[in-house]
């Protein structure tokens, strides 16, 4: 008789529980993600809708009349102190192998080029392995030194573990259009996805599991997958408006609060193509680009500001990996890790010329 009484309570708490996943999901904005960010500048950000045509590229029947001309597996596996995407790593071990001797002719030939890679949806995660695999593989290149080697990550899946994405937040960089799912779609949610079995009950699972799990435990939870290195996120929206807004780009190194609530909202989807994030990168830069024109900066003031970027990222990814460390994430390394050696080091390079593959 105990244990039937108990049951109405039993699913009262689920229902309480369900409801306020729901209520938060629906009241949450992608804005909020990245309220407390700071404003990317034109310069860092300029490279963005540039690899987005690369990327289209690829779909193109006529590269000599393209369409986008340019304006005038699942499961984790151990790499590198951390966990990985299983598949997504076979992925880009297999494309190192196939392409590194061509890739080490075009660096030896082209001394003064960066390797630049990069890559939208699952082909992002697999560019953010192969950077991966490239800076611990220099020597199949030729030696190329770290601060050589980059990646852009458009609308990237989750791929990597959280000490990984903030320790390669030097050189990996990751582009989210404001209500991207796929960011934050976890590979346990990827499987639900997958499930024609009791779709509902596996809904209602994941949604206690998503309100019952402290976010501390979250990132204490070394084989939980994040999108990796430092985040641009793109906002194009303000909530319960149809208007779109005049865009902004915010970007940091988070630790604690990466894009970990899927937003419902009628972009959930669209905002994941690469040709709407072409379209509003694009209009993004020429935002910045217009709104630093019309401050006139002065060229030596302009190269001094570039140079105090490149320090305030050092400060900011430094600060990162601090605070990987203060919240217990496992196998967070300190800041004396190789990479801020590095950096000091590359800090003051003024080329520009990128080799992109």
């Amino acid at each position: 008789m105990s244990v039937a009484c108990c049951i109405p309570i039993v699913e009262c708490v689920s229902c309480l529980a369900c409801v306020r996943w729901v209520w938060k999901k629906f009241l949450y904005t992608a804005g909020r993600e990245s309220e407390n960010w700071g404003l990317a500048t034109a310069s860092e950000f300029e490279p963005v809708p540039r690899f987005c045509r690369y990327i289209l590229s690829v779909y193109e029947d006529d590269l000599r009349n393209p369409l986008w001309a340019p304006p005038g597996g699942l499961g984790q596996t151990k790499y590198d102190g951390g966990y990985v995407h299983n598949g997504l790593l076979k992925a880009a071990q297999y494309v190192l192998e196939e392409e590194c001797e061509i890739i080490r002719e075009l660096l030896e030939r082209n001394p003064d080029y960066m390797l630049t890679f990069a890559g939208h949806s699952l082909g992002a995660g697999v560019v953010t392995l192969l950077t991966m695999l490239a800076v611990k593989n220099r020597e199949k290149l030729g030696n190329i030194k770290r601060k050589r080697i980059r990646c852009f990550a458009i609308a990237p899946t989750r791929c990597i573990s959280l000490n990984l994405a903030v320790r390669y937040a030097d050189i990996i960089n990751s582009v989210v259009l404001q209500d991207d799912f796929l960011p934050r779609t976890t590979v346990a949610l990827e499987d639900v996805f997958k499930s024609l079995f009791c779709f509902p009950c596996l809904m209602c699972i994941m949604c206690l599991k998503d309100t019952c799990t402290l976010e501390e435990k979250m990132l204490q939870d070394p084989r939980r997958l994040y999108a990796p290195g430092r985040l641009y996120h793109i906002i194009v929206r303000k909530p319960f408006r149809f208007k779109k807004i005049s865009p902004v780009v915010k970007t940091a190194v988070p630790v604690d609060g990466r894009f970990e609530h899927l937003v419902l909202s009628c972009n959930l989807t669209s905002d994941h193509a690469i040709i709407w994030i072409l379209k509003e990168s694009q209009r993004a830069f020429d935002t910045l680009l217009e709104s630093e024109q019309v401050m006139d900066i002065p060229v030596a003031q302009r190269m001094e500001r570039q140079k105090s970027l490149a320090k305030e990222h050092k400060e900011e990814h430094r600060a990162a990996i601090e605070r990987a460390i203060a919240l217990d994430v496992p196998l967070a390394y300190p800041p004396s890790y190789g990479t801020f050696q590095e950096m000091e080091k590359g800090e003051n390079s003024t080329r520009t010329h990128h080799f992109s593959f």
